[in-house]
């Protein structure tokens, strides 16, 4: 088998979990926030579950070949919402709690294929079958873990960042707030200097390893 005929049987796989985890992640802060008050989402056709609608194409090949990806942001306005500051805090953990929670149901499909083994030759057609959907769910437990520890970095634009600055007090949010301007200087740097390599493996290795039964 060539390396090119590899790489798209690979990618036949991995790009339905892909596509749902970024779906799932951006439908779930739309759906939020239209819950606590802003209809921003709902009101620019962007509370769907159309990835098409989600998908920014440098953040989704990103995560075709690294654990680091991005989606296009649904909008939010945060004055929108009830009560702004706990609001905001229950938007941002809306993506990567949804993308646990994917990542938990898809674990718990896979425990279905362990009665698979041992079947005899005349249920071969139903291990080709088994064989694809087996790899897409064991990516998709991947891909969905890596998605929420990235996002949960304590860094603006992240979800994360936008937990921290809805934990600190006012005038500290306020003065973290504006370092929002640099995050995506911030990230680059941190991204090539390593430092996020460091930061989301073990998190990611546990999480996923602790579904997966590894």
């Amino acid at each position: 088998m060539s390396d090119l005929t590899q790489f798209i049987l690979n990618l036949s796989v991995r790009l339905p979990a892909i596509l749902a985890a970024l779906t799932f992640h951006e439908y779930a802060h739309g759906w939020v926030a239209d819950k606590r008050g802003d209809s921003t989402a709902r009101l620019l056709g962007r509370l769907t579950w159309n990835p098409l609608s989600h998908l920014d194409p440098i953040g989704t090949l990103a995560l075709i070949f690294t654990p680091v990806g991005w989606a296009k942001p649904v909008p939010v306005n945060f004055n929108n919402l009830r009560h702004p500051r706990r609001d905001m805090v229950l938007v941002a953990a809306a993506g990567p709690g949804a993308n646990l929670i994917l990542a938990s149901v898809c674990a718990g499909l896979l425990r279905q294929f362990d009665g698979t083994e041992g079947m005899d030759e005349s249920a071969a057609w139903l291990l080709s079958w088994f064989t694809p959907v087996y790899h897409m769910l064991r990516w998709s437990v991947l891909i969905n873990v890596a998605l929420a520890v990235f996002n949960l970095i304590p860094v603006l634009p992240l979800d994360g960042g936008r937990v921290m600055a809805g934990l600190l007090p006012p005038r500290q949010a306020a003065s973290y707030g504006r370092l929002e301007r640099y995050g995506f200087v911030i990230l680059i740097v941190l991204i090539f200097s390593g430092v996020v390599d460091r930061l989301i493996w073990p998190p990611i290795a546990l999480v996923a390893g602790l579904l997966l039964g590894a």
